[in-house]
């Protein structure tokens, strides 16, 4: 299994050490290392961006567990650990392989940007935010979830945070918490809207 360090070997190492016409959460966190929390948190984030999510439930079961992961680093836990019952849930593999191929135009690009830098907002006196933040992101998917594409901005906000984290850049923990004011503002607006058609 190669080392995750960047969006690259995420994703080959997906591809590479998955198979069969499923693929349980299990098997794709086995694939990216389940002893480090940023390779997790960068897969769960691919996962909600990924064309997977537009199986039913896919959203919230992705939301559940960065909750999960996110609340495990906030208490300090040094390794993450994973409900069996969420290990045991199976996504078509055809859908992880297309989200792949989705990405893929894209990839150089952004590991090309990535490089460690302000790395002191990586260490683990920042993990506490680090983890309320991937926590705000998880609760909001979870009304953004009813609203087409509403997931997007949690998603990626959970994503930069696993990229930072995996590669050191605090500059992309930075574009991560925008992502999250994003979502936020989002939400507002979609309640502004609701209130205001029932007013």
């Amino acid at each position: 299994m190669a080392t995750v360090n960047n969006l690259s070997s995420l994703l080959h190492s997906l591809e590479a050490n998955t198979e069969g016409e499923k693929v349980t959460v299990r098997a794709m966190l086995n694939a990216v290392g389940r002893r480090s929390y940023g390779p997790i948190l960068l897969l769960l984030g691919f996962l909600a961006l990924s064309p997977l999510t537009i199986i039913p439930g896919a959203t919230w079961l992705v939301a559940i567990i960065t909750l999960l992961i996110a609340g495990q680093i906030l208490i300090g836990r040094p390794f993450p650990w994973i409900p069996s019952r969420f290990l045991k849930v199976e996504f078509p593999r055809e859908a992880l392989l297309q989200g792949i191929k989705l990405a893929d135009p894209y990839v150089c690009q952004v590991d090309r940007f990535l490089k460690p830098r302000l790395a002191f907002l990586t260490s683990p006196l920042f993990a506490p935010f680090v983890a309320l933040i991937c926590i705000a992101a998880a609760i909001l998917t979870i009304p953004l979830g009813l609203v087409p594409f509403g997931p997007v901005l949690p998603g990626l906000t959970v994503f930069l945070f696993g990229l930072a984290l995996t590669a050191r850049d605090g500059f992309v923990l930075i574009l991560a918490a925008l992502g999250l004011a994003a979502a936020c503002w989002l939400l507002f607006r979609l309640w502004a809207r609701i209130s205001g058609a029932f007013a």
